[in-house]
């Protein structure tokens, strides 16, 4: 049995979703594409698929060898392309993770002209706030604020984001004064479940007096930083959202900002990606887009 082409076989026959798809997609029969997968479900002694009269399903061990097996078949197209003129034209699939409330609003020009750009990529973006692990679940790229944990990976700086301190007027109206970073203790503060530069509970500030860590409370927990500045924007307390989110509400007064003299801090905006040799033209230039949309 050749592994490497039955591995092939098996990923087609899951993508397509069929014998019959697959083996029309790698131009070879039907029969000689079922063999390969039950050559490949012997040797490995577990069921890989489910066959089903419309469709066929991977199992749970299918469903993790399929994750394998792309990412082994991905790297060997890579490493074809490095020894080949094909390593300056980005093509192939990429995967790409980005937080949402970002993603909508600082990714929505740069996808497009991307993908115009270069047309032979397959971009897989998908958007959600919990930390993923880059390595595990397959991503070729995600793109982080804050600092980078992990130290077998590569991050790259790309851009900057202001944290500001704001409310709403309607807020403000009825709640205690407001001077210097102690005075937040005595309001409600909206805090981000997903802050990880840190406690969440815990804003820091530098101004005329140094650093202030500042320990808040309030009667609210979000992990979505869209909600959290809504909640804001209707008088529920006060937020330290990044300027991406809360830039068009300030700019609209629907929020207003805070303790102008005292500075919440910057985090960087990274794109960070597995660290190896060659880094692939897809990658590359996904970088290079991403660095001159931040500017």
């Amino acid at each position: 049995m050749n592994q490497l082409e039955s591995m092939k076989a098996f990923v087609a026959v899951v993508e397509q979703g069929g014998f019959s798809k697959a083996a029309r997609l790698l131009n070879r029969s039907t029969a000689s594409i079922t063999r390969q997968v039950q050559d490949l479900e012997a040797a490995l002694g577990t069921r890989l698929l489910v066959r089903t009269t419309r469709r066929v399903h991977p199992t749970d061990s299918g469903e993790a060898y399929y994750q394998r097996c792309q990412r082994i078949l991905e790297e060997i197209a890579e490493a074809d392309a490095i020894a080949s003129e094909d390593s300056l034209r980005p093509r192939g699939r990429l995967r790409v993770n980005a937080p949402v409330s970002f993603g909508m609003r600082r990714l929505q020009t740069l996808v497009p002209s991307y993908l115009a750009a270069y047309p032979e990529v397959r971009l897989e973006l998908q958007l959600n706030d919990r930390r993923v692990d880059l390595v595990e679940e397959g991503y070729d790229l995600v793109i982080r604020i804050g600092t980078l944990q992990d130290s077998s990976l590569v991050a790259k700086r790309v851009g900057t984001v202001h944290l500001v301190l704001c409310a709403a007027p309607a807020y403000l109206a009825s709640a205690p004064p407001l001077a210097e970073p102690a005075d937040l203790q005595r309001h409600n503060c909206l805090c981000y479940s997903y802050w990880e530069h840190g406690r969440r509970d815990v804003w820091t500030f530098h101004g005329p007096d140094g650093e202030r860590a500042i320990t808040v409370s309030g009667n609210c927990e979000i992990n979505n930083g869209d909600l959290l500045t809504a909640a804001a924007e209707q008088g529920a307390g006060i937020v330290l959202q990044p300027d991406f989110l809360v830039g068009d509400a300030l700019s609209a007064g629907r929020l207003v900002p805070l303790l102008p003299d005292w500075s919440a801090g910057t985090l960087g905006i990274h794109a960070v990606y597995p660290h190896r040799r060659h880094l692939s033209a897809r990658v590359r230039t996904f970088i290079d887009h991403l660095e001159w949309e931040m500017k």
